[in-house]
């Protein structure tokens, strides 16, 4: 943690809200009987592994805290209120931990990972490998997991137009999805960002220098209970596509 203020500093966050109103919990639920938020705890402690890294949790529930301890990831940091909200957004909540943290340590960091507790089919290559495209790219800003996605706006995804009728969301004429640009998904998994990210106080993880990851393998975003579900079925079954 830390140990050689020389190296390329990383503070790796994981945002765990106590409240949840899709499902109930979720943070700290157990899937294949381990608690949501330690796979994320794993990956981080993994991909850190001889890297000059800290890991730090931002939550305001003493419960899911006690939960982290327990896996190894202990925090004082207490999430104000006012990052606590619905309408609250991940960005600013992981700035408002950035700045706790460089405080602490008296350093700031060059590279915020940001793991998403609630998507975790991430392992240590994909880090390994989205670590070191954003390092070899000098202007970039941040860089995000994507899947490549199953519809496609210049072949099968409408929207409406002013005049109440119904049209492509992109122009283009394409007769099958495959000829069509690729498109990706953003399945929030993992957010790799430049500290210049946030001295630009950039508001969302698109910007004009944002670079992306493509998962090679199954990766989604628990939102819906049935979600919990399915991915508690991959994990029991070993049904998953690749080694977490």
């Amino acid at each position: 943690m830390l140990e050689n203020k020389n190296e390329t500093r990383i503070l790796i966050t994981l945002c765990a809200r106590g409240g949840s109103k899709g499902i109930p919990g979720k943070n700290i639920k157990p899937i294949n009987n381990i608690p949501l938020i330690a796979y994320s705890i794993s990956a981080a402690q993994k991909f850190g592994h001889s890297k000059n890294v800290k890991i730090a949790l931002s939550t305001d529930s003493n419960e899911i805290k006690s939960v982290a301890a327990s896996f190894g990831l202990q925090t004082t940091y207490n999430r104000p209120a006012e990052y606590s909200r619905d309408e609250t957004g991940k960005i600013e909540t992981i700035k408002h931990l950035l700045d706790h943290e460089e405080k602490i340590a008296g350093v700031k960091f060059d590279i915020i990972l940001d793991l998403d507790v609630t998507s975790p089919f991430r392992n240590t290559e994909d880090l390994e490998q989205a670590f070191h495209k954003i390092i070899s790219d000098e202007k970039s800003l941040n860089l995000f997991s994507v899947s490549k996605a199953h519809r496609n706006p210049y072949f099968n995804m409408v929207e409406q137009k002013e005049n109440g009728y119904f049209d492509l969301i992109k122009k283009g004429v394409f007769k099958t999805r495959q000829s069509a640009p690729p498109v990706y998904d953003l399945n929030a998994s993992f957010y790799f960002y430049k500290r210049k990210f946030f001295e630009l106080d950039c508001k969302t993880a698109i910007t004009d220098a944002s670079m992306i990851y493509v998962m090679p393998h199954m990766c989604f975003d628990l939102d819906h209970p049935v979600d919990f579900e399915f991915m508690e079925f991959l994990l029991k079954n070993n049904k998953l596509d690749f080694e977490l």
